[in-house]
């Protein structure tokens, strides 16, 4: 095969074969090469692929590379090596990625994220035990439940390699502030993120914390607002994926009857945080409704 020349696709459907093409063409094609090779206009295919998929070809390709990236990184003579198997051309553009792919240096989740330090801690609320762990780059989980212990081991399974530390005093006092920022419904909660996903969760993501407490909107209307109309199952997977609870309001979306769906800290839970917002949201007593 010549060095541009792109595979010859075999499925119908025109975004599954621009897809098959981004996942085994070498070198990834452009997006004019793609549209031709899928019979679209640009424009065309840039649409309908964001439709279904949510992302543009472009997200989908480093989406891929990424997932290579993962896969090659633990195998690997070199890191070196990992970013050329996995398509990286260019050492600048591979260094400019890597912490949103891997949200941590290659030579660190090449050993498996060993030696990763996590402080934690847990904290008691209305809506349970609450457990709060950080990263050098932030809060990157935020979990409830009724037992501590059960949290912690959750939180290990997450990141089996990381070292779990115990919050000292100061970190006790962050947690404390996310308490009380849990108590005040649409409040800014001023801390440092460590949000670790996909391209498509971290789009979803974003949607969630755009919309305003006292508000919820369905999973077929969170599908619309990042672009993929089509993409309902795949929103609702992303919520359920959610690292930050209540951070990232997966609660705030609801059935498109307005019933509540599940929620992977409890819906009793999800129920309690609607009515708490709610509330708050509520014109007070001596307000004029607009």
């Amino acid at each position: 095969m010549a060095e541009n020349s792109l595979p010859s696709p075999c499925a119908s459907n025109p975004i599954t074969r621009a897809c098959r093409l981004l996942e085994h063409a070498e070198p990834t094609p452009s997006l004019s090469e793609l549209a031709q090779a899928v019979g679209k206009s640009v424009s065309q295919l840039h649409r309908l692929f964001k439709a279904q998929l949510g992302l543009t070809p472009r997200q989908y390709a480093l989406a891929q590379r990424a997932a290579r990236l993962r896969a090659q990184l633990p195998t690997a003579r070199t890191v070196t090596e990992a970013m050329h198997e996995a398509g990286f051309a260019s050492s600048g553009r591979f260094y400019a990625h890597t912490d949103a792919m891997l949200g941590m240096t290659p030579g660190r989740y090449r050993a498996g994220g060993a030696h990763e330090q996590l402080r934690v801690a847990v904290a008691q609320t209305p809506l349970g035990a609450l457990l709060v762990a950080s990263s050098a780059r932030g809060i990157a989980a935020m979990a409830l439940g009724d037992d501590p212990e059960t949290l912690l081991r959750d939180l290990q399974d997450r990141f089996p390699r990381a070292e779990l530390l115990a919050g000292d005093a100061d970190y006790e006092a962050l947690v404390a502030q996310v308490v009380g920022w849990m108590a005040r419904p649409g409040a800014d909660l001023g801390l440092p993120l460590d949000i670790r996903g996909t391209a498509f969760q971290q789009r979803v993501w974003q949607a969630l914390r755009d919309i305003p407490s006292g508000h919820t909107v369905s999973y077929r209307e969170l599908a619309a607002r990042i672009g993929a109309p089509r993409a309902v199952r795949a929103v609702a997977s992303a919520c359920a994926a959610n690292p930050l609870a209540v951070v990232i309001p997966c609660h705030r979306v609801v059935r498109s009857n307005g019933e509540l769906a599940g929620y992977a800290w409890g819906i009793e839970r999800k129920r309690a945080l609607l009515a708490q917002e709610a509330a708050a949201s509520a014109p007070g007593e001596g307000d004029t409704p607009a």
